[in-house]
């Protein structure tokens, strides 16, 4: 495809959801040519889907749910709502004689036995493994918590809540802080420290706040207690749920293969548009000059050959770290020490194909073969590395390629070259299948086949030099063609939805000639949080 010297062009680093975002909006609503570098050999960055198969991978788990209606609506033209049941909403009603999911379908909207361009309704459960029993995600103050508690144990939390409510920690300091004001203590050394550290690797102590409002927002043990009340009454029944905690949502949408699919489609779009998409190219250096990025030096990594890309616009999703390193000489001495200083946490999935599971399902939802009905599990124990455990026949029926098998994702946090990250895949695969058979989840026997997905830098942490940011932004925001969105791209530990609305925002300053970038970083900005930090620290 050759270039049109007669029009601007932007050099977009990844094709991850904010820079295919932004490639999207700038092909649809301006005359500037987009030129997508990707350094892998696929779509999607982080929300990409591995097909093992015919079995899909969804890397982390991506529920496609937003308070924002542009993006709600921004995924809906991308791929429509389904207008018929779905491949196990159908063997549900036949092997229950009648008996559907609570899904209201689309008028007119696609066959998903039929169509692949669809977008599922699905119904959210997540759920905490902890003392071999599973909790409610996030908890809720119910029969079946009490009854796993304990009467006495349920007690002390909530008066550890109450003190906490009453005489909060004033000014705070670490994400052990920001759990505890919420939570209570108790509640946050059962259920929220071990989980977290094996998350991230270091005590919540060093961790900053930011990270408890990026996640968990505005979630706490009132609004979960409200949120409950609420539900014996009425329940939301919209998409948007409005008036719902994300953490508390019980629909999401998701795409009939996985996340992946989404971003498929948008460059099945944006290609014959004008959009010029390379893989397998590896970014070396970023050319400034004064104010201005005016090239980058990237290098093909299936050839070894390197070129130059001269770009109106630049848009940078890769990690801040490799970002500042590729700026080199004309980034001051104070920047480069904080950007080197920035960590990571890396992670990779263990995909188990199983004949079955162990574990039995005994809530009330009603589920094709008695699988557990769980999107996701936490997995708490401390005796065991693997932090979470997707199913992913149930955030969509086509992720298996057969509907009676069960098809798992074992998820570990770990940095490149540990111990977990250095196993061999068959080993590793191995290691997996015993810790959750020694979880009572699955007997080793049953696991028929198994894949290895490794990702680096997957999560943006919050210590390091990470309290020191504002030195490299200052210093980034100078550059007034140069837009840093997504989560790597910013350092933030953004969800999909929030990482495309980075994207869309700079596109419109492009648009609108602002060169300022306060409103890209305002994206996914709690700010009751922060106004209450200010007011503390004034």
């Amino acid at each position: 495809m050759e270039q049109d010297a007669s029009r601007k062009n932007a050099i977009i680093i990844g094709a991850g959801p904010a820079g295919l975002t932004a490639a999207y909006e700038l092909v649809t609503r301006t005359d500037v040519q987009p030129i997508v570098l990707e350094r892998g050999g696929q779509v999607g960055g982080l929300a990409k889907t591995l097909n093992y198969k015919g079995n899909r991978i969804d890397i982390g788990g991506h529920r496609f749910f937003s308070k924002s209606d542009r993006v709600m609506q921004w995924w809906q033209k991308i791929l429509p709502l389904q207008g018929a049941p779905a491949r196990d909403e159908i063997m549900l009603s036949v092997a229950y004689q009648g008996s559907k999911r609570p899904v209201k379908l689309s008028p007119g909207g696609p066959d998903p036995e039929k169509s692949d361009q669809v977008m599922l309704i699905r119904s959210r459960l997540s759920r905490i493994f902890f003392r071999r029993k599973l909790f409610n995600y996030p908890l809720s103050l119910s029969w079946n918590t009490i009854k796993n508690l304990g009467v006495m144990r349920t007690f002390l939390m909530g008066c550890s809540y109450a003190k906490s409510a009453i005489a909060p920690i004033r000014q705070e300091k670490s994400l052990e802080d920001f759990f505890i004001n919420r939570f209570g203590r108790n509640l946050y050394t059962t259920f929220f420290k071990d989980y977290t550290e094996k998350v991230w690797g270091v005590p919540c102590k060093t961790i900053r706040p930011e990270w408890g409002a990026q996640r968990i927002k505005g979630l706490s043990i009132g609004k979960a207690l409200r949120h409950a009340v609420k539900n014996i009454f009425s329940r939301d029944s919209s998409l948007g749920q409005k008036e719902t905690e994300t953490s508390l949502i019980e629909k999401f949408l998701y795409p009939k293969f996985g996340p992946g699919q989404m971003w498929e489609e948008v460059t099945r779009i944006i290609v014959p548009k004008g959009c010029k998409i390379l893989f397998h190219h590896e970014v070396l250096v970023l050319r400034t000059r004064g104010n201005r990025i005016v090239a980058l030096e990237a290098r093909d990594t299936a050839t070894g050959e390197t070129e130059i890309f001269e770009g109106d616009y630049f848009f940078s999703t890769m990690p801040v770290k490799d970002l500042i390193s590729a700026m080199g000489p004309a980034v001051p001495a104070e920047v480069q020490k904080v950007a080197q200083g920035l960590c990571y946490r890396d992670f990779l999935t263990v995909g188990l194909l199983l004949n079955k599971l162990k574990i039995k399902n005994e809530t009330r939802i009603k589920t094709y073969n008695d699988l557990i009905p769980d999107n996701w599990i936490y997995i708490q124990e401390n005796y065991v590395h693997i932090g979470r455990l997707q199913i992913f026949n149930n955030w969509s029926p086509y992720m298996v390629s057969d509907p009676n098998k069960v098809w798992l994702g074992l998820e570990y946090f770990c940095d490149e070259g540990d111990e977990i990250w250095s196993k061999p895949d068959d080993a590793l695969a191995e290691f997996a299948a015993g810790e959750l058979a020694s979880l009572g989840f699955i007997e080793s026997g049953d696991v028929l086949d198994h894949v290895v997905l490794r990702e680096i830098k997957t999560y943006p942490a919050y210590f390091g030099t990470y309290d020191q940011f504002e030195t490299i932004r200052g210093f980034v925001d100078g550059f007034e063609n140069l837009f840093l969105v997504g989560r790597n791209g910013m350092h933030r530990y953004n969800n999909q939805d929030h990482s495309m609305l980075t994207a869309m925002t700079a596109v419109e300053n492009i648009i609108n000639g602002i060169t300022a970038k306060d409103n890209i970083w305002s994206v996914n900005i709690e700010m009751e949080y922060h106004e209450e930090k200010a007011s503390e620290e004034s």
